[in-house]
């Protein structure tokens, strides 16, 4: 029976060598983070070479065997060769990268996380932007996507909370630019809060960003809010299971920084009162 495909725009985030000439690729789609297998993709005569590379934003076809994406056809829309051809910038794209395979999952849309890093990785190789102030913008509007300021939480809650919601996010707002020119107000917390918890079952507010800081480094953020999470009788894996779980993603002095951050989330979450 022949293989059912499908065809999506993606990014690629990682790329993993395996086997002779295969890759194992990480994609954000606007579906979600998908793992995809691309056979034969360091080969030189491969077709797929060019859209399998870290940062290529491709058309795919996929087809799915035994719970895996495969590429069959891939074509390139941009490979960002701007940023490519300058190590600094590249650098820095990779850490694009790295921050969003850490902020996007499965199998949960992602439409603007994926415009936001396409929209970095443009600035930066294509109009030049200064870099500092790239980075700088992209992080603070990855934090506010993720759930990690409490109005874009309530936005995504609007959107997509519903009887069983667990929301955990970081109560500090992360002002928009209008409001710190004086041109546009921010919503009182308070009000923000009281209806990120009449969406949800759960609403567990957490200093995701202060207690990263405190661990160490601020992109832990995202590991101390799944920290709190797995303090909830509703995490579907409990801390064991989701510690053992970074052990196989970090390692060295990045997987105890993590630790501490996941401690530290855990901690503030039974200090929170979380059920």
């Amino acid at each position: 029976m022949a293989r059912e495909k499908t065809v999506v725009k993606g990014i690629v985030l990682r790329t993993v060598d395996t086997k002779e000439s295969d890759k194992i690729l990480t994609v954000l789609t606007p579906g979600g983070k998908l793992p995809v297998i691309a056979k034969g993709a360091r080969g030189r005569k491969s077709r797929v070479t060019a859209c399998t590379q870290l940062l290529a934003y491709s058309e795919l076809t996929l087809s799915e065997s035994r719970g895996w994406q495969y590429l069959s056809e891939g074509s390139p829309i941009q490979l960002f060769e701007g940023a490519r051809r300058d190590i600094a910038l590249l650098s820095l794209a990779s850490y694009f990268a790295e921050l969003t395979e850490a902020a996007a999952l499965e199998n949960v849309e992602s439409g603007e996380i994926l415009s936001l890093l396409l929209n970095a990785l443009y600035a930066l190789g294509e109009l030049k932007k200064d870099p500092a102030l790239v980075k700088a913008a992209f992080e603070l509007k990855l934090m506010s996507l993720i759930g990690f300021e409490p109005l874009e939480t309530l936005r995504i809650a609007r959107k997509y909370a519903g009887a069983d919601t667990v929301t955990v996010y970081d109560p500090r707002p992360v002002y928009p630019l209008g409001v710190l020119q004086g041109v546009q107000t921010y919503p009182p917390l308070e009000e923000l809060q009281a209806e990120i918890e009449q969406l949800s079952s759960v609403a567990l507010a957490i200093p995701a960003a202060d207690i990263a800081m405190e661990a160490g480094d601020s992109r832990a953020a995202n590991i101390a809010l799944l920290g709190a999470f797995s303090q909830l009788s509703a995490a579907p894996l409990n801390g064991e299971d989701l510690e053992k779980i970074l052990a196989q993603r970090f390692q060295g002095k990045v997987l105890e920084l993590n630790r501490r951050a996941f401690a530290m989330g855990r901690e503030a979450a039974k200090k929170g009162g979380a059920v």
